[in-house]
Order: C-alpha cells, then sequence, then structure tokens
C-alpha cells in the first residue's frame, strides 16, 4: 500500500461510515440509559453458511438420534427463509444466491446481484446493519471460521462490487465486473467501492471484536491502522520494515492469544485462510500449528465475553459457521456433519448467555442451501447411480410418459459408483456413491462406511441451490421470525429489536 492509498483511505473509512439507506446515529437512534424499559438490548445473528433442513436434519440424526435434537432445534421459535437472489441491474430474480448477496440482503435490507458485498443491484453502497448499530452506539462483532474478508462476514463491514476483491492487492479481475463485451467496467466514482476489503475492515472501524480466519489478506500497514483506533492486534500482520517478506514475518493469533485478550477492541486472525476444519484438526498431531485455533464455539463465547456490557445500548455479534457450505461445495459428508456439530456448538454458547441475560435476541439460519445434500433410503443410490433408472412412465395416463434423463444400462456406471464414499473405496475419485453413518440409534458395533449403518447421505451438486432455509430464534422479539420470510426481511426485523423501531428508507 502506498502512502497515497492510506491518505485516500483514511477519507474513504471517515465517507462511508454514513452510506446510503435507513440513517441511524447516535443522536437519531432512541435513547436508552441501561435496560431503560426496552425489552432486547443485545442481538446474537448466527448463520451456518450453506446449512439447509437436511444439514440440519442429518446433524441430528447423526450426533443426537432420531428423537434427539441440535440445540438450535430447541429454540422456541421456527421459521423458514427464502434465499433468491437478482440480476444485476435490476429486480428480475436470480434463484440461487450465492454467499456475497444473501448476506447484503440480511445485513442491508436489499437484494442484490451474486457476488455484490453491501452495494445493491445498480452498484449503490446501501448501509449495513453492523455500521448503524457502530454509529448508534452499540458495540459490535464479527466471527467467522472462514478468512474475514469472506462473503459472509464481508457484507457486515465494507462494500465491494465484487466478492474477490478481498486483498492484500488491488487487480480489475477481482475488483470490478465485466460488462457484456468482457471488457471492465469503469471504475465508480466511490472508491471504496473497488478497495480491498481487508483494506476497508482495518480502517472503517465497524467491528469492535472481529475473530476468524485470513491473516494472508492484511499486511503490516493494516495492523497499524488499527492500532491507531486502539485494537487490541493478536498475533502479527508482519514486520513493517520487511515489507517483501510478509508472508514469512505474520504470526496467526491462537487460542492462548484469545484467551488472554481483554481490549475493548480486538482482532484476531487464526490461519492464514480459512480456519481448520474440526475432523481435521482432531487428526493432526499435537504439535501441529493447526491445533493452536479455537474452535467456533470458544470464538462465540470470548467474543459476547468482549462486548457484554461495553456499551450501555448493548451490542449486534454476528457469527458465521463457515465450512458447513465449503465441505458440502466438496461433497465430504464426514466434514459437512462436523461443521453442523461445531457450529450448533455455537449456538449453545450464544444461547447460554442469552438465558442467563434474559435481554438477548439470538437468531439462527442461513444463507443458502449448498449441493442439494440429501438423506436416502438405506440400501439405496441416488438416480444417477441406479442400475435402473426409473422409467418416466405413468400407466393410468399415458400422456404423462417421456424418456428417461439417460438411457437404462442394467449396470451401474463404473465412472460414478464403486460403492460407499466413506468405505471401501473411499480413495476413488470417482466414487459418488452414499456416504453412510452409523447414529446413536444403531446397534453396538455398526460403523460408518458400512451398509449397516442407518444414515445414507449423498449430494445433488457441488454447488449451491435455491432451497429455502429454516430458521430458529430465541429470546424477546423470537416470534418475529416464526414466518416464511425473505432473507431481505431478516434486516428490518432485527433493526427493529436494536432500535425499536422500524428502518426508514
Amino acid at each position: 500500500m502506498t502512502h497515497k492509498a492510506l491518505k485516500t483511505l483514511a477519507v474513504l473509512a471517515a465517507a462511508s461510515a454514513v452510506a446510503a439507506g435507513p440513517a441511524v446515529t447516535a443522536n437519531s437512534a432512541p435513547q436508552h440509559g441501561g435496560h431503560g424499559g426496552r425489552e432486547i438490548r443485545n442481538v446474537i445473528y448466527l448463520l451456518g453458511d450453506g446449512m439447509g433442513r437436511t444439514h440440519v436434519t442429518a446433524g441430528r440424526e447423526r450426533y443426537y438420534g432420531a428423537q434427539g435434537k441440535l440445540n438450535m432445534e430447541r429454540l422456541p421459535y421456527t421459521g423458514a427463509v427464502a434465499t433468491y437472489a437478482v440480476e444485476k441491474g435490476g429486480d428480475q430474480p436470480a434463484l440461487v444466491t450465492d454467499s456475497a448477496s444473501a448476506a447484503t440482503a440480511w445485513a442491508s435490507g436489499v437484494k442484490t446481484y451474486n457476488a455484490a458485498i453491501g452495494v445493491d443491484s445498480r452498484e449503490k453502497k446501501r448501509a449495513t446493519l453492523m455500521e448503524q448499530a457502530k454509529a448508534a452506539g452499540f458495540a459490535t462483532g464479527n466471527v467467522s471460521t472462514a478468512e474475514i474478508t469472506d462473503a459472509t462476514p464481508a457484507a457486515q463491514f465494507s462494500h465491494a462490487l465484487l466478492r474477490g476483491c478481498q486483498g492484500p492487492t488491488y487487480s480489475d479481475a477481482a475488483c470490478l465486473p465485466k460488462n457484456a463485451d468482457g471488457s471492465y467496467e469503469k471504475a465508480p466514482a466511490d472508491k471504496t467501492l473497488i478497495t480491498p476489503i481487508a483494506e476497508q475492515i482495518a480502517r472503517n472501524g465497524t467491528a469492535d471484536v472481529v475473530l476468524g480466519g485470513g491473516l494472508a489478506r492484511f499486511e503490516p500497514d493494516d495492523q497499524k491502522a488499527l492500532q491507531a483506533q486502539g485494537y487490541q492486534v493478536l498475533g502479527s500482520f508482519g514486520d513493517p520494515k520487511l515489507p517483501a517478506q510478509t508472508a514469512a514475518t505474520q504470526k496467526v493469533a491462537t487460542k492462548a492469544d484469545l484467551d488472554k485478550a481483554r481490549g475493548r477492541k480486538v482482532v484476531g486472525l487464526f490461519n492464514r485462510g480459512n480456519l481448520t476444519v474440526e475432523q481435521a484438526k482432531a487428526s493432526l498431531p499435537a504439535g501441529a500449528p493447526q491445533k493452536q485455533e479455537p474452535t467456533l464455539a470458544e470464538m462465540a463465547k470470548k467474543s459476547i465475553d468482549l462486548l457484554d456490557g461495553r456499551s450501555k445500548k448493548g451490542f449486534f455479534l454476528q457469527i458465521e459457521g463457515a465450512q458447513i457450505d465449503k465441505r458440502s461445495h466438496a461433497n465430504d459428508a464426514a466434514q459437512t456433519l462436523a461443521e453442523v456439530k461445531a457450529f450448533d456448538d455455537a449456538v449453545k454458547a450464544a444461547t447460554d448467555f442469552a438465558k442467563k441475560d434474559g435481554h438477548t435476541l439470538v437468531v439462527v439460519t442461513a444463507d443458502h442451501e449448498c449441493a442439494g445434500f440429501n438423506i436416502i433410503e438405506k440400501g439405496t443410490y441416488t438416480n444417477a447411480e441406479a442400475a435402473a433408472p426409473p422409467a418416466n412412465t405413468d400407466a393410468g395416463n399415458p400422456a404423462n410418459n417421456s424418456l428417461p434423463s439417460r438411457a437404462t444400462s442394467g449396470a451401474k456406471d463404473p465412472a460414478r459408483s464403486t460403492g460407499i464414499v466413506n468405505g471401501t473405496g473411499s480413495g476413488d475419485a470417482k466414487n459418488f456413491g452414499p456416504a453412510t453413518f452409523r447414529t446413536p440409534d444403531d446397534p453396538r458395533g455398526v460403523k460408518d462406511g458400512s451398509p449397516e449403518a442407518s444414515l445414507w447421505l449423498t449430494y445433488l451438486s457441488g454447488n449451491h441451490t435455491g432451497a429455502d432455509v429454516p430458521i430458529f430464534a430465541y429470546g424477546p422479539g423470537a416470534d418475529r421470525f416464526a414466518a416464511s420470510q425473505l432473507n431481505t426481511d431478516l434486516y428490518g426485523k432485527m433493526y427493529g429489536s436494536l432500535f425499536g423501531r422500524a428502518p426508514r428508507g
């Protein structure tokens, strides 16, 4: 980063404190001393990235059995959220969203195009709930198991035309959308929208507590900018005297660093990339650096501890279990289930606090479903793997008949399925057979990866789907989320919970 760039960013950071959208400032927000008769003081918003209804069901059955419940399922109010995005430049629905568009919907209350961060479909900057809460005097926090510059956390405290504009360096390819002819769009007048997200985070002060991964996105100048604002930076963003050796001189934060953190503002980045999935971390030797990463539940507890009581207004905290999505993209059912459990542990940490506090609203949902995760009947296969694909015939009404989606071969496609994916043959990259897992209901001796295991799981694809996602809520005002709603509705409901009124505009 050049000195000129830093000066420009300082101006941009000040200007971005009031973005387009419903205006809330410390003076215009309702004034409440202490509890002041206001039932809700804090909002904790948790999302399992990519977590559809089947992810929740499979997680429950895997860890607690058919009659058990995840912590999120124990919350008293449930509903559903429609997740679609819109096409760039207008309001035409795009039925399958990405994380950036979905996060912008609940953070700013607008539908937007896939890959957009904190801007509407016409590339206009829109204020985020976290920015508005911070301006009104609330304490704020943003926690993720992904890089903290990734789409979901980024949408609460940055604005970018493209989610890939994370840093550490700028490029047209990462930061500027393309025109229909393949050329890059003209740079916008508001240069914040093409400023790397890491630079924005380090300078705008929107979140008081920032915990997650993504150290490689930052540079020594970013640490200097954070410390100038009063942040306690865990680990190191690199030696400013050796800018060419930033990667070598950076030091990730550790759980031990987090345990000792006491600052009013804290930034901790525990991996250069995404945090390590829990299943992989458990199998590493004791001295592995990934063993020093905190769990999502530990980050949730610590962030709540750091934020609670820091402001008379209360706090707004977003917590993301990002790896549910990333492992669903990889069609890795074992890691997906473990990440659902890790996320659910963080839900427990939040609700345990809320039950003691009495003035905290907890909302648990997802941005979208990922990969068409399905529970299939024990001993069966998906249609693509079936020895005989089902014939599309209706004996009672031949008008309904048509050809099957692929020819009946009389045998499984050897390039698609050789058995149970996490059993024998798990090393075969072409193996798309179901993954099987024992549950607490299974007889003793039944093992994962065996035909006897009762939980059979498969995927439709490696990408997102357009399915609605579940939502669970606890605490004062939680009943408002017991509905079928758009993801943009979540913004207005959380805004109303924090400020006691509907957003303007």
